[in-house]
């Protein structure tokens, strides 16, 4: 059944709103037992939630049967903020926040008669592509097809529930590929938006000039549905984009008949898995199948520069954002005692995970005087050049293609072996988008792990 369809029947009082929400919590509470999809299940609140819109259909409110979520569950990043519900970018150190206020896509949703059902598992703060550097104390979550495998990250809770879950929508976010990776990883589609198409009113940082908020669906129409929703000008968001909001569930009627895409050459070959370039091939068959005409083009500055920009500008402006983490102004706090050094590194060190604390210092030294010229600084110019050549690609081609990860879905044995160096690359496809603000978006081509 179909979201459309699932919202009909709950307008036509052929599915009980309250009954339905109660049974997929309990589903979301087994899922959960395996999976370790949800950090915090908000029970109380998607079940009062639907009493309210079962209040509201019997008392026949004309609203309540425009809106486009009605009675939809939807899962939330755990770094972005629900008013009363435990917020903690899945890290220690934000144990027992509690927001005062939604983030301005909650509060959209809800508008909407979206139902939220809890706060899905990632990576400490975003860091990471495979969702295992959950901070101190949170469980990694595993493939929805081999719990023995990586669901990708670093909103690997967001897409694993996405997979498991019917009448079903997540919100994820993704600073270097964090929606589209998972998605991948998961066999569902997710869409990382255009910078300042959606507000990040109420998310918690990760780095200012490249965290994006997006929906993660089982089909496509479900993706369009929430970015509908969520997509708009936000006044409290000084980066939102003040242009008019568009219908996106409209752009699925068009053909792609005509349509010019360009296969990014560097991104096959050397490194990538047999099976997945065999298989996005297959995808660009396909494609052409429909009418749309295909031919490589080389985006090599993206591809071979695209990592060390975009580490260098993330942990810079991580650095930045988490030193407001120190013991007195946000977050855990001790006993307070020793020197001002002492006790915010005592405070530091024992909530932190090691990938936040690897990222505080790489950022750090990065803005350091005497080397922010020659990286910091250096990488936003990088970056300059990134946006002209993707300009250049986009007025010869409507869409550009290559793999959303160059591997399929690692065992956690095979992770553990890993170097930082190489947990870095996995988002060597997606990082280069996101530098450049433009929005990206995942789609199946196959189930195939071996």
């Amino acid at each position: 059944m179909s979201i459309h369809d699932f919202i009909k029947k709950i307008k036509n009082h052929e599915i009980d709103i309250v009954e339905h929400t109660y049974k997929l919590i309990e589903e979301c509470k087994e899922i959960n037992k395996e999976y370790n999809y949800l950090n915090t299940i908000s029970e109380d609140l998607a079940l009062n939630s639907a009493r309210e819109i079962k209040i509201q259909l019997k008392q026949k409110n004309k609203n309540i049967k425009n809106k486009k979520l009605l009675g939809v569950a939807v899962s939330v990043k755990d770094a972005i903020c629900v008013k009363d519900v435990e917020t903690t970018a899945g890290s220690k150190i934000l144990k027992n926040y509690k927001p005062l206020f939604d983030a301005f896509v909650i509060q959209k949703v809800r508008e909407e008669g979206g139902i939220i059902i809890g706060k899905t598992s990632q990576d400490e703060f975003g860091f990471g592509g495979f969702s295992v550097n959950v901070g101190i104390g949170f469980k990694v979550p595993k493939n929805p097809f081999d719990i023995d495998r990586s669901c990708g990250g670093s909103s690997g809770g967001a897409a694993g529930l996405s997979q498991k879950l019917s009448n079903h929508i997540a919100l994820g976010e993704s600073t270097g590929g964090s929606i589209v990776e998972p998605a991948s990883f998961c066999g569902v589609y997710g869409l990382c938006p255009t910078y300042g198409r959606v507000s990040r009113y109420g998310l918690i940082d990760f780095a200012n000039s490249l965290d994006k908020i997006g929906p993660i669906g089982k089909n496509i129409e479900d993706v369009a549905l929430l970015m509908s929703v969520i997509s708009g000008y936000d006044k409290n968001d000084s980066t939102s984009l003040n242009t008019k909001n568009e219908n996106y569930e409209s752009h699925l009627k068009k053909p792609v008949k005509g349509m010019k895409i360009g296969i990014i050459k560097e991104a096959f070959g050397q490194g990538v898995e047999r099976e997945v370039e065999k298989n996005v091939y297959n995808g660009i068959e396909e494609l052409e199948e429909e009418g749309a005409k295909a031919e490589e083009i080389s985006l090599e500055l993206p591809i071979r520069y695209g990592i060390g920009t975009y580490y260098m500008i993330a942990t810079s402006e991580a650095s930045t954002n988490l030193a407001k983490y120190c013991g007195m102004r946000y977050g855990a706090t001790e006993k307070l005692e020793g020197s001002f050094n002492e006790y915010f590194t005592k405070v530091r060190s024992s909530n932190f995970g090691d990938e936040a604390k690897r990222r505080i210092i790489l950022g750090t030294f990065a803005r350091m005087a005497g080397y922010r010229d020659a990286f910091y600084l250096k990488a936003m110019k990088v970056r300059t050049l990134m946006i002209q050549e993707y300009k250049k690609a986009f007025k010869k081609f409507d869409a550009l293609v290559s793999p959303t990860a160059s591997i399929l879905p690692p065992k956690f044995e095979d992770i553990e072996k890993l170097s930082p160096l190489q947990h870095y690359m996995i988002d060597v496809m997606t990082v280069s988008p996101n530098v450049a603000g433009l929005p990206h978006l995942n789609v199946p081509v196959e189930l195939e792990c071996s």
